[in-house]
């Protein structure tokens, strides 16, 4: 067997991963192909998923570092001749909720860049001196220069609470990023990356010739590992854990390609050989659950959301697409794609179990608001369940509605629709990481929602009384005959007919029946 080696976690240098023998998924045949293809680039990915080391990457294969590279695909095939200077920006370390913050970060990253070239500043604004930095290195090396440009949007998402400081820092790096198409005959090759992708009209005007490579297929698998790369390299790693757990847990992140795992993920499980939520807890998404809060979007809505990709590649301060938003970020991914006349649309779902459990809790703890109460109420639901106490359930989910505080239903009538009260029982279900199905298709209609449970099927139908008869939830489950679909399980099925009302906004009927 391949012998083990360090597991390369938070490591983003290149030279650190092959000098101190840590374990590397090579990358260099896609920075090969896209060096020898174009010159500007632009790439967004989710935040811990490769994009440093990247870049680092390239860096090290610009300046002709060859010894790094001994055994790697680009080796044989790129002229260590050559060396090229190369500026590189990064604005992952600062916060920029102030609004000298990016100022600031731009002037220590340049004067630190003026000083390791011998460079006496002749402006004082950043623009200028990025480019005389850029002239200046072009006529002492005779080379053009490589950018590399590390979370070139951080400045804004930081400021998304503070919209006057995100238009401030979206007009400050729009002219500076301006500076690569005016010095375009001193510049080699250009790669910047981000986890959000702002329109080209709002941040990089006027630089049409940067190649978004983000939903292109060819390099899908630029960033993360994919199922090779997991039982090849990291082979020594896998003996004693579930390779299909790890599959499911971690797998699943689609740019129109091929799937891949996210980095942290996989590495954190290879150290403490648990299943855990890592990459979710190493950052929470409070701007995203207050939107998604602030916007009445219910989890049941995430499952299977249709986007189309002008809609993807849409974000803007004044105007941010939660689907885009949620993608970008890593919390939906593309599951398929649906045509319609010349136009493609996108089936976004969550990329696997980690997002698929965690988000839904986060967004029940965002909504009850007790920690605490959610989690004791989360685990009684698993053992009622257990125990198919029905009488109990109806009252633990009457607890669940109760607790939702009334301003939650100001200024809209989501208690009018079934759809809102389904999501609460989804995501309860979900952040126990249950499978659940929704909109579950039959040849008779769409069961409401799903659930496979300790070898049993549970079928729900949810109503709202006042649009409705009494009973009626029950009745359509056994009118449409939605069992059938089960039955060559051998399982027991159970039929949930749970009904609601929209004045005390809570559960009214809940009636089940085994089929």
């Amino acid at each position: 067997m391949t012998p083990r080696k360090k597991l390369p976690i938070g490591i983003q240098t290149f030279r650190e991963i092959r000098v101190n023998n840590h374990y590397y998924v090579d990358k260099t045949a896609i920075a090969l192909e896209l060096i020898q293809r174009g010159k500007y680039y632009f790439l967004s990915r989710p935040r811990r998923f490769g994009k440093s080391l990247f870049l680092d990457t390239l860096k090290e294969l610009f300046e002709g570092n060859e010894p790094l590279f001994q055994g790697l695909a680009v080796h044989p095939q790129w002229d260590w001749s050559i060396q090229y200077p190369v500026l590189r920006f990064s604005f992952g370390s600062e916060t920029f909720t102030h609004p000298q913050g990016l100022i600031d970060a731009l002037d220590t990253q340049l004067t630190q860049w003026e000083q390791h070239f011998s460079l006496s500043p002749r402006f004082k604004h950043a623009g200028g001196r990025f480019s005389d930095l850029i002239l200046h290195l072009h006529q002492k090396t005779g080379k053009p220069v490589v950018i590399l440009v590390d979370e070139y949007d951080k400045p804004i998402l930081d400021a998304l609470h503070y919209p006057e400081v995100a238009r401030q820092n979206r007009d400050t790096l729009r002219g500076f990023y301006g500076t690569i198409k005016d010095y375009d005959a001193h510049i080699r090759f250009a790669f910047l990356t981000g986890v959000s992708k702002f329109s080209k009209v709002s941040l990089f005007s006027g630089l049409n010739n940067l190649t978004d490579i983000t939903l292109d297929e060819r390099y899908s698998t630029i960033c993360g590992y994919t199922d090779h790369d997991v039982d090849t390299v990291f082979a020594p790693e896998l003996v004693g854990l579930d390779r299909e757990h790890i599959r499911e847990w971690y797998n699943g992140y689609n740019w129109l390609g091929q799937s891949v795992y996210n980095p942290y993920d996989v590495l954190q499980l290879f150290s403490t050989r648990k299943f855990k939520n890592y990459w979710f807890e190493s950052g929470t998404p409070t701007f995203l659950v207050d939107l998604l809060l602030k916007r009445k979007i219910t989890s049941l809505s995430l499952v299977h959301s249709l986007s189309s990709e002008e809609m993807l590649s849409k974000f803007d301060i004044d105007d941010i697409e939660v689907d885009a938003l949620l993608f970008q970020t890593g919390y939906l991914t593309i599951k398929g794609i649906r045509q319609a006349g010349d136009r493609d649309f996108y089936v976004l779902t969550y990329p696997n179990k980690e997002i698929y459990q965690s988000l839904n809790e986060i967004l029940l703890s965002a909504l009850v608001k007790d920690r605490k109460a959610q989690s004791i109420q989360t685990l009684r639901l698993y053992d009622l369940l257990l125990a198919n106490d029905f009488e109990r359930l109806r009252a633990l989910f009457q607890s669940f509605f109760a607790s939702i505080p009334h301003h939650w239903y100001t200024h809209n009538d989501i208690q009018n629709y079934e759809g809102y009260y389904a999501s609460v029982f989804y995501s309860y279900f979900a952040s126990l990481g249950l499978t659940v199905i929704v909109e579950d298709a039959t040849n008779l209609g769409r069961i409401d929602m799903t659930l496979k449970f300790n070898n049993q099927v549970y079928l729900f139908e949810f109503k709202v009384i006042e649009n409705t008869e009494a009973g009626s939830a029950l009745q359509q489950l056994k009118d449409r005959l939605y069992a059938d679909k089960y039955r060559g399980l051998n399982q027991p099925i159970y039929l949930m007919g749970v009904e609601f009302s929209k004045v005390s906004r809570n559960v009214v009927g809940f009636e089940v029946e085994q089929v």
